[in-house]
C-alpha cells in the first residue's frame, strides 16, 4: 500500500481529492507550459467575483452609516431606549470596520491582478490552491503560511 505523507493535509472530500490532489502534489507542474501562473480567463473570474464583492461592501457600509446615523435620530427620552440605541450603534459602526478590513483586502486583492502576482503567496511565493481563492478570493498567503502567521511563527 502506496501512503502519501500529503494526505493529511488534504481537507477536501473524497469527490474532489483528484482535482485538489493535483495542486497538493506539485504546484510546479500545475504551470508548466504556461506564461503565467494563471490563465486571462480564471484571473477575469476571479477580478468579476472581487469587484461585486466590492459593490456589496460599498452599498452595505453605506446603509450601515446610514442605519447608525438613525439611531442617534431617535428621540427616545427613557434610559433603556437610549442604552439599546447606543449598542446598536456600536454594533452596527463594529460591522462596518470589518466590512472596510474586507474592502481593503479586496482592493488589494486587485491590484495584484494588475500586477500579476495575483494568486501567487505573498510569503512563500507559491500559487494557491484554487480551492483557497475560491473560498476567500482576497487572500494573498497560501493555506500553509497563514496558519504561521495565526499562530505567530511568521
Amino acid at each position: 500500500m502506496i501512503k502519501h505523507s500529503h494526505t493529511a493535509d488534504n481537507l477536501d472530500s473524497a469527490e474532489g481529492s483528484a482535482y485538489t490532489m493535483e495542486f497538493l502534489d506539485s504546484p510546479k507542474n500545475f504551470t508548466e507550459g504556461r506564461d503565467s501562473h494563471m490563465d486571462k480567463k480564471r484571473l477575469d473570474y476571479y477580478k468579476k467575483k472581487l469587484t461585486t464583492r466590492r459593490e456589496e461592501l460599498m452599498k452595505t457600509i453605506a446603509r450601515t452609516e446610514e442605519e447608525g446615523r438613525q439611531a442617534d435620530d431617535d428621540p427616545t427620552v427613557d434610559l433603556a431606549d437610549k442604552a439599546a440605541n447606543s449598542y446598536t450603534k456600536e454594533f452596527l459602526f463594529g460591522m462596518t470596520n470589518t466590512d472596510r478590513t474586507i474592502l481593503n483586502m479586496i482592493d488589494e486583492a486587485l491590484k495584484r491582478i494588475k500586477t500579476n502576482e495575483y494568486g501567487l503567496c505573498a510569503n512563500c511565493q507559491e500559487e494557491m490552491q484554487q480551492k483557497r481563492l475560491e473560498a476567500v478570493p482576497w487572500a494573498k498567503n497560501c493555506i500553509s503560511c497563514q496558519e504561521k502567521i495565526e499562530q505567530g511563527l511568521l
